[in-house]
Parts: C-alpha cells; structure tokens; sequence
C-alpha cells in the first residue's frame, strides 16, 4: 500500500486467498514489493499524537478505537481519552512515544499507531507528520496542535512556548466516520483495511457512552432502544457473547441469532430466538428484515466466503435504513451508549468547549 487509503490493502486467511490475490494484483517488483504482515486478532488499537522540538516532546492526546486493530484508522471511531486502557499502561506508553519521537529528531508533530495486545505493545506505524486526528484533538483540548508544531519548524521551542505539561481532556470526546453507503447501498459496508468514509463527526458527553451516543447521531445514524436485535458473530468473539447479550436483554431486546452463535450460548439463562441463515432455506434473516421484524444487527465475520455469505444480510440493513455494527467492540459501544440513557444526555453551546 502506497496511499493514506489503504488500497490494494487487504486479510488474508487462507493459501487459496494469497494465490488470488497475487493473481489479480499486478506491477510487483522489488521496486514496488508486497509487504506481508503477521495480524493481531483481538488487539486494541491507539492513536497517539506529539509534538517535538527535537529535544523535547510533548503528548498531544492519546485516541483509542472503538474497533479492533485491523480496521482502517480513517474508518474507526475512536475515543479520547481512551476508555478501557489503565492509567498506568497509558503512562508507560507515553514515555515510549516520546522516546520515540526524540530519538527520529522529529521537529514538529509526529503520530503513532500502536496494538495493545495481553498487555504489550506492538508498533504498527510511526509518521513524522500531522495525522487526520489533529483537527479533532485540537478541538478536544481547546488548542492548536498544527499552530504549535508550526512554531516549532519556524525554530521556537516547547520552553520557549511555555508547553511542558499535556492538557488533559475534562469529559469525553468521540469521533466517528460517515461512510456514503446511503449512496450506494448494493455495496457490502463491512469493514476492512481500505478505507470507506467521506467523513467525520465528534461527540461530546461525560461518560465514554455519551460521546458514542452524540457521535453516532450526528453521524446521520439512530441506535434503537429496544426490539429485536440479530446477533452472528465469528468464532473469535463467541467468548464476548454472554456479556453482551445479557447487556442487550437487560435493556429490553430480544436477542436472534444463528445456530452456531446460539450453541455459544447454551449453558447461560440467555433466552435466544433461532433464526437460519440465508444458505439454510427460507425463512431466514433477510426475510425477517424484508419484514420488518429485526431492529439492529451485530454481524461479524472473518475469512473470504464467510464474509460472502453474510454479505446480503449487511446490504439488506443497508437498504431498509437498520442500524448495525460489524465489530464486537462496536457492539459493546452501543450496549454502553444506551445504558447511559438518552434521557440522561447533557448539552453545552459550542462556544463554551
């Protein structure tokens, strides 16, 4: 990949999918090499950026995505600060980043993307420049992170700017992406490496639920709060199942799913409706959207003909205007969002954050 978007980026899970893949892809030479990458499945992802006068380095924020790592930075939310990472794992990180940024003699501002894994670190990408999340965090923190990093190329230093302590957020702040499938809506909005939106909106409320809540409605989408919600999930979140179910019963849905995500499910006072898939005969889940009977959808997949498969579930949401999420994670966001209560939501003028 040669793009801030991602293309030509794509998982591989199988031998057969890297044959095709080296099959359509053209132009690979040792002047444009293809780059293989191990992945980590269930990795949190961090986007952090700094300021740096050469010697010196100060943390501008520290984002977390809402989606797991793999999902394309300009497509995920994310939320500052980050809402299930520990003080003390933040606090070593920041030291690392900074080190980081010192080391590269960056002058001016730096990101960095990092996988949080069992308790490690993993670098994924290091650029020695703005990232599209400076304009959110400079709003978030009420100051100018490109004006600062500008003084800082034109040879003024952090000292001399009087900047030696990060500011820190006082309430939440969420932004997430507005993708175009409303214009386009026979294509799958699964997401993946290769970037898909055309935008951006930001949340803000006192608690991570809030901010998710705001952000998702002034994104142009509505989360229900209640009725019936599909649940089908890969076998790497069976295990988040129980929790995010029970979450989904307590706040008044009615939980459908497939057999093989109710089988994870046997053995817990979780009440589930089957339903078939669209390869086990009718009546299956996109007759039950036709008809108007599902209210949200929590989909994941993984592997090419899984991803297939589902596919005309996702595109049916799609066109009957059904909230969904293709991410465990996101699934948990919702279940937090309505657990703070519409209700509850408080609001401030612009001019006052």
């Amino acid at each position: 990949s040669y793009v801030l978007g991602g293309r030509a980026m794509e998982l591989i899970y199988t031998d057969q999918d890297l044959r095709n893949y080296l099959t359509n892809m053209i132009d690979i030479s040792a002047d444009n090499p293809l780059l293989i990458e191990k992945f980590l499945d269930d990795a949190v992802e961090l986007d952090i950026d700094v300021v740096c006068d050469g010697h010196d380095a100060l943390i501008g924020g520290v984002l977390q995505h809402i989606e797991e790592a793999g999902i394309h930075s300009g497509d995920s939310s994310c939320s500052f600060p980050p809402y299930s990472v520990g003080d003390s794992q933040l606090h070593a990180l920041k030291k690392e980043i900074k080190a980081v940024a010192k080391k590269l003699n960056v002058v001016g501002l730096m990101n960095a993307q990092i996988a949080v894994k069992d308790g490690k670190f993993y670098m994924i990408e290091v650029n020695p420049r703005a990232s599209r999340t400076i304009p959110f965090l400079s709003k978030c923190i009420g100051t100018s992170l490109a004006k600062i990093a500008s003084k800082l190329i034109l040879g003024k230093s952090l000292k001399e700017l009087e900047l030696d302590a990060e500011i820190m957020p006082t309430n939440y702040a969420v932004k997430a992406p507005v993708f175009p499938f409303n214009k386009f809506r026979k294509v799958d909005p699964i997401l993946g490496p290769e970037m898909k939106s055309t935008g951006e909106v930001m949340g803000q409320g006192d608690s991570f639920g809030e901010a998710f809540g705001k952000a998702v409605r002034g994104a142009g989408e509505e989360i229900p709060t209640s009725g019936n919600v599909f649940v089908s999930v890969k076998d790497t979140d069976k295990k988040h199942l129980p929790d995010l179910c029970k979450k989904l019963i307590n706040l008044g849905f009615k939980v459908i799913a497939t057999k093989g995500t109710a089988k994870a499910l046997e053995g817990t006072d979780i009440e589930v409706k089957l339903i078939n898939k669209v390869l086990e005969g009718r009546p299956h889940i996109v007759d039950a959207i036709l008809n108007k009977e599902i209210d949200m959808i929590i989909n994941t997949t993984e592997g090419r003909q899984a991803t297939k498969d589902s596919a005309s579930i996702r595109r049916s949401a799609l066109e009957h205007s059904i909230f969904f999420t293709t991410t465990i994670s996101g699934g948990f966001a919702i279940v937090e969002s309505l657990e703070k209560g519409i209700e509850n939501w408080t609001y401030k003028p612009l001019q006052n954050s």
